[in-house]
């Protein structure tokens, strides 16, 4: 079985560190990317970490994972609340979900309340910053763990 974790981020979230850290913090993607790449060691999964601000290329990149991973962790940005196709990608995929939120978006403007990703995803993390990322591997390997018994 692998042991692949595909962890995708969506739109504006290559700039973080300089975009409103008031929401996001100061730690950039580079600073993300780096705790999966620890986090995934220390639980035995490989990561995969990729960011795009092309709706097409993220459904590229979850089509992809089909058969292929062990589960899709995501950061949507934007398309959570505004993408269908996003959605429809990751049922597709045939992947477990685990969505992450750096920010509390209930906390935050009405239009973030809604997610498209969470009813299909097995848990979603927001307003954990980025260790919302790491709660998310966790979990992906604690469920990893319990189908190889």
């Amino acid at each position: 079985m692998s042991r692949t974790a595909l962890v995708l981020n969506g739109p504006n979230l290559n700039m973080l560190g300089t975009r409103e850290p008031a929401n996001y913090g100061h730690e950039t993607l580079a600073d993300v990317s780096a705790l999966c790449s620890r986090t995934g060691e220390a639980l035995g999964l490989d990561i995969e970490f990729r960011q795009t601000n092309h709706e097409g290329e993220m459904i590229d990149w979850i089509h992809q994972a089909r058969g292929r991973c062990t589960a899709i962790v995501i950061n949507p940005g934007a398309w959570t609340h505004t993408s269908v196709a996003i959605r429809d990608a990751l049922v597709a995929s045939e992947v477990p979900v685990f969505e992450v939120h750096i920010s509390n978006v209930h906390k935050r403007e009405e239009f973030r309340h809604h997610s498209y990703v969470s009813g299909i995803a097995v848990a979603v993390m927001a307003g954990f910053g980025t260790h919302g990322y790491a709660l998310a591997l966790q979990h992906v390997a604690h469920l990893h763990k319990g189908q190889e018994q």
